[in-house]
């Protein structure tokens, strides 16, 4: 039997209610994809040992730097270095964001808060 397909954006509009709550795509080596649908403002954070990469699927977002910021629209991708601080945070109503990392990467790095998740629940195919 072939592997399942899963369409990440129409299961990501049925399985996740809440920004900033990241669900686990799939896993490819010691890596996971995760996708996520943001909110207005995310937390200041850095991952020590991790880069993170993120891909917009769906409407726009901004990355906060101390120096800066860039903004990301639908099929653009970037990675953000390891030990680089950051704040993603929407800039249209809810965008889809899928973002890869190794998967012990907690989603607020370095700075625990009310945002931080540490059990990951998983998307699945509709």
């Amino acid at each position: 039997m072939p592997p399942e397909k899963l369409n990440i954006v129409a299961s990501a509009d049925a399985q996740i209610s809440q920004v900033f709550d990241p669900h686990i795509v799939g896993a490819v080596n010691e890596s996971y994809v995760k996708v996520a649908k943001f909110g207005d403002v995310f937390d200041w954070h850095s991952h020590e040992n991790e880069d993170e990469g993120f891909l917009v699927l769906r409407g726009r977002i901004a990355i906060d730097f101390r120096d800066g910021s860039v903004e990301l629209g639908e099929g653009d991708f970037m990675v953000v270095p390891r030990t680089v601080e950051h704040r993603p945070r929407s800039l249209t109503d809810k965008p889809v964001v899928v973002m890869f990392e190794p998967a012990t990467t907690l989603n607020t790095g370095d700075a625990e808060s009310d945002l931080t998740v540490h059990d990951l629940k998983r998307l699945h195919p509709l």
